[in-house]
């Protein structure tokens, strides 16, 4: 932690790994800017071609057998990694990351040998779970340790999940006690939690000192932490007073006190808080950063809006994946097994599914040899209620997702959506009993349709409402297979309605 004092002309050492923030070295010669997604591609495709100009030379130079041949192609080959190398030096790490997830395995591996070492950690950081754990098995013990060590200790917390036990013991070693304490207090929580998500580059001051001072004392560093937007006013036992925004420090005479300037009235989180709460609260408040604090009071670091950003990415993309039934984010490039691995359960249960329509379908055989047409038009039936049933999920487990449904509101999300159901049943189950009459010259099919499609939508809402509300119930991931689980329904449910009514009144 940074502070300010009257007494000290110095940069004060407060207590613990607080006491300072050493900025990473600047990277303004190496870092690329932000790139819109066809730039990021030019990269990708440059780096490609630059690696096939490198195997063609060592093609080259396995073959020939010309004497000076090897000499000018080793020349060439050097050339070509020394192109590929500067071109990854003026990479930003999230640029990087993007072209190695983009690549084959054999390829990454070779980008990922022409990086500087110094780098490593921050790519890692910035690639997928999957393509980390691709490179990280491409390391070595020494070189995980070199690359983990170069990270906050926030940072290595993230990494730490995909690290050997022996790196991190390693790693942990090699920190000065007062890091090893953030590091410990960094893994303690889980992965959904505050204080997974904080850091403890923090900037504070006292509330007696004027704003000369602190103006003069930020003026010693190169640079402020990322995304500083305020100043944490602490007393001595850093316990957080109020927060001192930047804006306010620049327009304010410094002749003023901390005390006389500073907002009291702040928003503040607690390291066990959920990070998805943390994350609604910065979208809702346009927040840059907050204060995490313990029971007593006392400043132990912020959250800043990248985290969060971090957090709701990877939040977003998981809730997709476990939509699907994929159990975690998987490498496209990973190996056949992986892969099988990674999507065997849900399909597994997909396979008990779709023998189970089979079946339904199956017990009214006669039905459909003595109408035809039935085959014709049962797929629609069940069709537009998955469709329908993945609407209505898909609003069910957004709105759980920022805390606006609750259980006990069941009722009122049962009766709306069974109320939509019916609306959409009549004027377009209505609409396909016309189309079927015209084709098939049957009132009783065309009747038989448009109350089939009416009872199949029905099924896909109160499915659609009441998977997640009893997921929720159950304390499991509304998202959670939930697609796979709604289309398997309204198949099953719309054969069945669909041939029931068709036996029932037609033959």
């Amino acid at each position: 932690m940074i502070r300010a004092e009257l007494e000290s002309p110095q940069p004060a050492r407060a207590h613990g790994a607080l006491a300072q923030w050493n900025p990473a070295p600047a990277m303004a010669e190496t870092a690329s800017p932000t790139k819109e997604l066809e730039h990021l591609q030019e990269d990708l495709r440059e780096v490609q071609e630059l690696l096939r100009r490198h195997r063609l030379v060592e093609s080259l130079v396995s073959r020939t057998e010309v004497p000076g041949h090897e000499r000018v192609e080793s020349l060439v080959h050097q050339q070509n990694v020394a192109e590929l190398r500067a071109k990854l030096d003026r990479m930003h790490p999230a640029d990087i990351a993007y072209v190695l997830e983009a690549l084959p395995l054999a390829e990454r591996l070779a980008v990922w040998d022409l990086v500087k070492a110094e780098r490593d950690g921050e790519i890692l950081l910035e690639v997928s779970d999957a393509v980390r754990e691709s490179l990280i098995a491409s390391m070595d013990s020494h070189e995980l340790v070199a690359a983990t060590e170069q990270l906050e200790a926030d940072e290595i917390a993230d990494l730490a999940p995909d690290l050997p036990d022996d790196v991190i013991q390693d790693v942990f070693q090699s920190l000065p006690v007062e890091e090893r304490e953030q590091l410990r207090a960094a893994m303690s929580y889980p992965e959904d939690a505050v204080g997974a998500l904080m850091d403890f580059d923090i900037v504070s001051v006292r509330e007696d000192v004027t704003l000369e001072v602190v103006t003069r004392y930020l003026r010693r560093f190169d640079e402020l932490p990322d995304h500083t937007d305020q100043v944490f006013v602490v007393d001595r036992e850093e316990r957080l007073k109020g927060v001192l925004p930047l804006s306010r420090l620049i327009v304010a005479e410094l002749e003023d006190t901390v005390a006389k300037v500073m907002v009291r009235e702040m928003f503040t989180l607690y390291p066990d808080d959920k990070a998805e709460e943390a994350a609604k609260a910065f979208e809702r408040y346009d927040l840059v950063s907050a204060a995490v604090v313990d029971e007593a009071g006392k400043l132990v670091g912020r959250v800043t809006v990248n985290d969060v950003m971090d957090f709701v990415r990877e939040k977003s993309e998981s809730d997709a994946l476990a939509q699907a039934g994929l159990r975690e984010e998987e490498d496209v490039f990973s190996s056949v097994w992986a892969s099988v691995r990674n999507r065997w359960a849900w399909l597994a249960i997909n396979l008990v599914t779709a023998f189970i329509a089979s079946r339904v379908i199956g017990a009214f055989e006669g039905s459909i040899q003595r109408l035809v047409a039935l085959a014709a038009l049962m797929p629609i039936v069940a069709g537009i209620g998955g469709n329908s049933g993945n609407q209505t999920i898909t609003m069910i487990v957004r709105a759980i997702a920022l805390g606006q449904v609750e259980v006990d509101k069941a009722k009122k999300l049962f009766a709306k959506e069974i109320g939509v159901s019916l609306m959409n049943g009549l004027i377009w189950g209505g609409m396909l009993g016309i189309i079927a009459y015209w084709l098939y010259g049957s009132v009783p099919l065309g009747l038989v349709m448009t109350a089939a499609m009416t009872l199949n939508l029905v099924l896909a809402a109160l499915m659609g409402v009441g998977i997640p509300l009893a997921m929720m119930k159950l304390g499991r991931d509304p998202a959670v297979g939930s697609s796979v689980l709604i289309t398997a329904v309204t198949d099953s449910g719309g054969f069945f309605i669909f041939l029931g009514l068709a036996t029932l009144f037609l033959m």
